[in-house]
């Protein structure tokens, strides 16, 4: 079955969204992690316009909130490689990748969803725990720790559940850890979360002190060395910790390559907590929503999915002991039900978040910038949006940029102000209007979120600063039912996008559940307009992130995978030219061959078009020199791919087939 999406007439490419669910069917690119996988939805959301980018962004959301059915999944298991000719291509290029599992085992199982019974239990004995640390927040915390996202969504719950405490007059009882500090929570620190050791060191710190300690590690696709240290250090002081694990990939996907520097791999510590789990002594909350949007972003689907599950279960948590009552499953389902209904009010504005998405991607093909001015948590969601988009798509980090009012005082953070760093951590409005503002341009846009309780004289008197510097002034409005934006806010923004939520009539709790639906909803939208922007700058081939930063092992390990699917050439050709794209040499010594990939990743990090370098590199068998010049010849990257590489699907495009005549001349 097909479900065609509704295209106006003069759309230019009239896009067909598969089914949901068709990448768990059986040997649906088998070697892949959930979380690796390429989504069908959005195969073809690089020749999308803004309207169908919104569409499919949506439908791949929706996949979070699938009922668990009777599909199967084969996660075959083999100590070998994927095996593909070095000499051939197909049509269809299979990619190669190492899995490292068991030779000849092999299962078919239910996958487990965000509803499944299974994962319900789970919540409800991680929710009895959280129960336990609140009533002794002298001697207990409960820890959340991530990389990159994970780590930035660890920082937002952490200090938003100490204010729900703060509000009851209890001390607080969380605590967050980000991989880099408190400096990752605003640029990327990628190269942090290769390391276990720094994670045991920063856990140790938080917890000093602490006899029962509540250790909840996010690492969505089960492959962050420096959680693995961390969860590996819970299980072997059972008598402190209590270990959860949260992420997107079944066990048997987890990753499995020894981690550099230490003994254990990803997949042994959480087969390790699958042992323990029987006792329940550790938990793994890892139930299966489908692989991201762009494929590999765990920015979205992971990250929101991560919101969902952990607010649900702590909220759950906190009412229960204000009322002192048992948590139910259905308890638990009535929490994470609401925000499918989050859901479907977001992307009731689909035509308003395609207009703001239309508009990104005209200024960021103008060589103009995107810029976040948020209130409260909703300028944390626009300062989150922005930070991620450097190591995904390749950018500067001025190109976006988030500011909250209030600035570090807002953030709440426990480093403090991070000003003196450099002109990346100023975050403060007062920034924005002091040293960005008189540098905005009529090729900017500038996105105001924040709700109707806000300091709407405040709100009006900046916009209108920003509106004698770009008309492409936006606004995106949370309401409240029976409030309304005023007349005045409404002209003085190009377009105002107003999110209407209904009254909140129960318990405290019930209010932070609105707020965190808010941030859901922020979130669901700066992710389209960052990612629909990009995606129509040319920095998405199909839907894979063909520019990202190559900054640590996953990101080295996901390039490698994309010159593999694109090229059908072997791990070690396209690894010899990813090297070569780095080193930006046409002879690697052995001595480059032979260093540790944080080597590579150090260097690599401070690179540009390392990936579509190498690709080019692949396709024209040419040298490095050549390979950057034809990069820089052609800015828009998808475009520079398209003119080389004939896709499975594709038809040869105009530039493939003038090329080829002006090899035959020559």
């Amino acid at each position: 079955m097909i479900n065609t999406m509704f295209v106006p007439q003069k759309q230019k490419h009239i896009m067909e969204t598969p089914d949901m669910g068709k990448w768990e069917l059986a040997g649906y690119e088998a070697a892949l992690p959930v979380t690796e996988k390429s989504n069908p939805i959005t195969r073809e959301i690089d020749k999308a316009d803004p309207v169908q980018i919104v569409h499919l962004l949506k439908e791949c959301d929706a996949e979070i909130f699938q009922e668990e059915d009777d599909t199967l999944v084969n996660y075959k298991k083999s100590e070998q490689n994927l095996k593909c000719s070095t000499e051939t291509r197909t049509s269809e290029p299979q990619l190669e990748v190492e899995i490292g599992q068991r030779e000849g085992e092999t299962s078919h199982r239910k996958v487990k969803r965000l509803y499944s019974a299974s994962v319900l239990q789970t919540m409800m004995d991680v929710t009895k725990k959280v129960e336990a640390i609140l009533k002794d927040p002298e001697h207990s915390l409960i820890i959340l720790s991530g990389c990159g996202t994970s780590g930035r969504l660890a920082f937002l719950l952490a200090t938003s559940f100490n204010k729900l405490l703060k509000g009851l007059h209890k001390n607080p009882s969380y605590a967050y850890i980000i991989a880099g500090g408190d400096k990752a929570i605003l640029t990327s620190q990628e190269a942090s979360e290769d390391n276990p050791h720094l994670g045991v060191e920063a856990l140790k710190r938080v917890c000093a002190g602490k006899k029962k300690v509540l250790f909840i590690g996010i690492s969505c696709g089960l492959s962050a060395p420096f959680i693995a240290g961390q969860l590996d250090f819970c299980l072997n002081n059972l008598d402190v910790f209590t270990p959860v694990l949260v992420g997107f990939n079944p066990v048997n996907m987890a990753r499995n390559e020894i981690i550099e520097g230490w003994h254990l791999t990803f997949r042994q510590v959480a087969e390790k907590m699958e042992e323990v789990q029987e006792t329940r002594r550790a938990f793994i909350l890892n139930p299966a929503v489908g692989p991201e949007g762009i494929s590999g972003s765990s920015r979205m689907k992971g990250g929101s999915a991560t919101k969902i599950i952990l607010e649900s279960l702590l909220l759950a948590a906190h009412k229960a002991t204000s009322n002192n009552k048992e948590v139910t499953a259905k308890n638990l389902l009535d929490w994470m039900k609401t925000y499918e209904k989050v859901h479907k009010i977001t992307y009731s504005q689909g035509k308003m978040i395609a207009a703001m998405v239309k508009q990104a991607g005209t200024s960021l093909e103008r060589m103009g910038r995107i810029y976040y001015i948020g209130w409260q948590t909703l300028g944390v969601m626009g300062i989150i949006d922005a930070s991620e988009c450097v190591p995904t798509f390749g950018t500067d980090f001025n190109d976006v940029r988030g500011f909250i009012n209030k600035g570090y005082k807002e953030m709440a953070n426990r480093e403090g102000d991070l000003t003196s760093r450099g002109p990346e951590f100023e975050i403060s409005h007062e920034d924005f209007m002091k040293n960005v503002l008189p540098d905005v341009t009529e090729n900017d846009t500038v996105v105001f979120i924040f709700t109707l309780d806000d300091d709407l004289l405040e709100i009006e008197k900046l916009a209108n600063q920003v509106k004698n510097k770009t008309p492409n002034l936006h606004a995106i409005s949370h309401v409240t039912t029976g409030q309304y934006v005023s007349a005045n806010i409404k002209k003085t923004f190009a377009s105002v996008m107003s999110m209407t939520w209904p009254i909140v009539f129960f318990e405290y709790e019930g209010f932070f559940l609105q707020k965190f639906q808010r941030e859901l909803s922020t979130k669901w939208i700066l992710n389209a307009i960052s990612t629909g922007g990009h995606i129509l700058k040319g920095k998405i081939y199909f839907n894979h992130m063909i520019d990202l930063k190559v900054s640590n092992s996953k990101l080295f390990r996901r390039a490698v995978a994309i010159l593999q699917r694109f090229t059908s050439r072997s791990p070690i050709i396209c690894q010899e030219a990813l090297l070569k794209s780095i080193y930006e040499t046409d002879d690697l010594s052995d001595e480059i061959r032979n260093v540790e990939i944080s080597t590579h990743t150090t260097l690599a990090a401070t690179k540009f078009k390392v990936v579509p370098t190498a690709l080019v590199l692949l396709t024209r068998n040419c040298s490095v020199a050549e390979a950057m010049s034809r990069i820089q010849a052609k800015p828009v990257v998808r475009e520079t791919i398209d003119r080389y590489l004939t896709a499975p699907g594709r038809k040869r495009t105009a530039d493939q087939i003038e090329m080829q005549r002006d090899e035959e001349n020559e």
